[in-house]
């Protein structure tokens, strides 16, 4: 973890005496304690890891501005290799002075070191804690590397480390052919990504849609995708967002990864706002895979549950009339 490594690599390396020092997507929980907080700046896509950051006092921001210099850059790999290298290309054009990349073997730490050295001289690294730390100065070498909201063949955007970027998922196709032909009033789409279910919606006859995504990048998208002036976009936890007024209806393929260990309580607390946000006859619209545990929180959280024609791998569930938990 970085917080094992860091220290390390800061006794190798000179920190520049002034300027900000952006991290790039560290964990929620990520130690930073080696650096001085009064200058840091976490930058992270995800608007948990911003928050929780945000609440130890950090500055945060969603996203690196290209037209604002940092004096460093302490980049935490990722695991998606193309969203990894778009880090790395926007970390050096906005870098003035150093730039560490930090990340486990298991977020291909080795494989990245290999590739940046054939193109630029490398410090480092050092090993512990089952991964690598190491650091270069800023280089032109990488814009090659950038990458952002592309239009892919289907005919939507998408971009690096977002979810389903290569197509369509199946689970959600699954759900909007599920969907009743005609939908009424405001609908809330929880985790919406790249706005797949919110564009089925609003072709559906949606008076609005909150489109309540975590994930800035994958909301980037989204706003490419869903153009309709129905549309409402929030950077937000779809765990805790709560809409201007309850909604008519929610529909939602929740994550249910946290890094990369299943963690079927993310869904399962989708399921719960889902109950918060829900007018008293409202309707939840879910898919999800087919082993996860989430039955017995429909069943506390709403009176009616049903379960829909789903296949193999998923299931599909209609729940209606939330019930109003004391919390």
């Amino acid at each position: 973890m970085i917080g094992d490594r860091l220290p390390l690599a800061l006794d190798a390396v000179t920190l520049p005496g002034a300027g900000t020092l952006a991290v790039l997507h560290p964990d929620a929980d990520a130690d930073l304690s080696a650096l001085p907080r009064d200058r840091v700046r976490v930058v992270s896509p995800m608007a948990t890891v911003c928050a929780a950051f945000a609440a130890r006092g950090y500055d945060t921001a969603a996203a690196l501005d290209p037209d604002v210099r940092v004096a460093a850059s302490i980049l935490c790999l990722t695991r998606a290799r193309a969203e990894a290298q778009a880090l790395v290309a926007a970390a050096m054009a906005c870098t003035d002075v150093l730039v560490i990349i930090d990340g486990q073997k298991t977020d291909g730490a080795d494989s990245m070191l290999k590739a940046m050295r054939q193109r630029t001289q490398m410090g480092g690294p050092i090993s512990k804690a089952h991964g690598k730390v190491y650091w270069t100065e800023p280089s032109a070498a990488f814009a090659d590397w950038a990458a952002g909201p592309q239009l892919q063949p289907g005919g939507f955007w998408t971009a690096p480390g977002v979810f389903s970027a290569d197509g369509v998922d199946p689970a959600s196709a699954l759900l909007v052919a599920a969907l009743p032909e005609t939908m009424v009033g405001t609908v809330a789409d929880l985790g919406a990504g790249w706005g797949y279910l919110s564009a089925h919606v609003l072709d559906r006859g949606a008076d609005a849609v909150h489109l309540v995504e975590a994930h800035d990048m994958a909301l980037q998208c989204a706003r490419h995708n869903v153009t309709d002036p129905r549309a409402q976009f929030h950077w937000a936890d779809a765990t805790q967002w709560k809409p201007p007024a309850p909604v008519d209806a929610v529909v939602m393929n929740p994550p249910f990864h946290k890094s990369r260990s299943a963690e079927p309580g993310l869904g399962q607390a989708f399921i719960a706002n889902a109950a918060r946000v829900l007018r008293p006859h409202g309707a939840l619209w879910m898919v999800a895979n087919r082993h996860l545990p989430y039955e017995d929180t429909l069943t506390a959280n709403f009176a009616k549950v049903v379960e829909l024609d789903g296949d193999a791998r998923f299931k599909l569930v209609r729940a209606e009339r939330p019930k109003r938990i004391r919390r």
